[in-house]
């Protein structure tokens, strides 16, 4: 009995920790593939289409006369977006981008849910305790990216200092041949 509840304790510890994000992420995947049947069946609304247009610094481009189906993603501002079609024109990348709605919305689940099974407050809530001797940091692969504004101030305080010496080389160093050098015998 013990065996048991310890069993199930540990199971419910393991998916706290790392079940719940990997259940997560096999939503997600189900969903991308679902929306890319869709796309490959052209079973979209077109008028949600986004254009979005990159310029191109290829020399000889040419202009294509139809958009092709292309598989790929972008997050712009916390939007995810769907690839849909793509082509060059006048030097320019054409992407027609789907908003990817059902990314969003289990991206949004997935932490909503970690906030509150590690209970951690939004920033709108007052707090519960003030003094907590930790931090918790989630596990994430996803680039977390941090603006670094170093100032090397020390470096700018201290006066530089230079030494100059001024080299005298001795006159005997360098001695005059008042002769020319042997010829080569052979």
């Amino acid at each position: 009995m013990k065996q048991c509840a310890a069993i199930l304790l540990l199971s419910l510890l393991s998916f706290n920790w790392f079940g719940y994000r990997i259940l997560a992420d096999i939503l997600q995947q189900q969903a991308d593939i679902a929306l890319e049947a869709k796309l490959d069946q052209h079973d979209y609304d077109e008028s949600r289409l986004v254009e979005m247009r990159v310029t191109l610094d290829l020399p000889y481009q040419t202009n294509w006369t139809d958009f092709e189906r292309v598989d790929g993603e972008i997050e712009i501002n916390g939007i995810h977006y769907k690839y849909v079609k793509r082509k060059v024109q006048d030097g320019q990348l054409v992407l027609l981008c789907l908003p990817n709605e059902q990314k969003m919305k289990l991206q949004t689940a997935r932490d909503d849910f970690f906030k509150l099974v590690n209970d951690l407050q939004h920033p709108s809530q007052s707090k519960k305790s003030d003094n907590h001797a930790f931090s918790f940091h989630s596990f994430s692969t996803e680039y977390c990216s941090q603006r670094n504004e170093w100032s090397l101030a020390a470096l700018h305080a201290e006066p530089l200092h230079f030494r100059q010496t001024t080299a005298v080389i001795p006159e005997g160093a360098y001695a005059a041949t008042p002769e020319q050098p042997p010829e080569l015998l052979g």
